[in-house]
């Protein structure tokens, strides 16, 4: 199928509720997570937006032809790029996914880092989010570590995947 979608670099206007919304209701729906982590996702997201031209960081979001939100992700460069980036709020609407909007939405993130000499980039998500994974891992993203926590609000199997960057 093909993928009808713009990716917009920057804020845009209603993107902190936008992405909030479809992050809670997907995670929610399929994963029964509740209200701690849709505040914890506002919170974050919207201090990250609120702070973002103090650091080497960005967001982009996949806009389709009626201009409504359908994914997003961002890099926190907050710690720094001898820290590594921080990809995070990497979401495709359900009904869009495998279409390309995910795989653009990644390589736009990555040639950002490139371009401002992270030495790595890490993420963290949690077991069973299948799609996601291989994406990452077609990148070259590799599992750093796993454990059981609560993160995200409700006990999963957390896991941090790395790519490096300098090599």
């Amino acid at each position: 199928m093909r993928d009808d979608v713009e990716i917009v670099a920057g804020w845009q206007p209603g993107a902190i509720g936008d992405i909030v919304a479809m992050q809670s209701r997907y995670y929610a729906l399929h994963w029964n997570f509740g209200p701690y982590f849709e505040a914890k996702v506002a919170t974050e997201l919207a201090a990250f937006v609120r702070d973002r031209h103090r650091f080497a960081s960005q967001l982009w979001c996949a806009v389709d032809n009626r201009e409504r939100m359908i994914g997003s992700v961002a890099i926190d460069g907050a710690k720094g790029p001898e820290a590594g980036a921080h990809l995070r709020w990497f979401m495709v609407d359900p009904n869009r996914q495998g279409m390309g909007a995910g795989s653009r939405l990644l390589d736009c993130a990555l040639e950002f880092c490139r371009e401002k000499g992270f030495a790595s980039v890490y993420l963290w998500t949690f077991a069973g989010l299948h799609a996601a994974r291989r994406l990452y891992e077609a990148r070259g993203f590799v599992l750093t570590q796993e454990l059981t926590g609560e993160t995200w609000g409700k006990p999963v199997t957390e896991q941090c995947f790395q790519l490096d960057l300098a090599g």
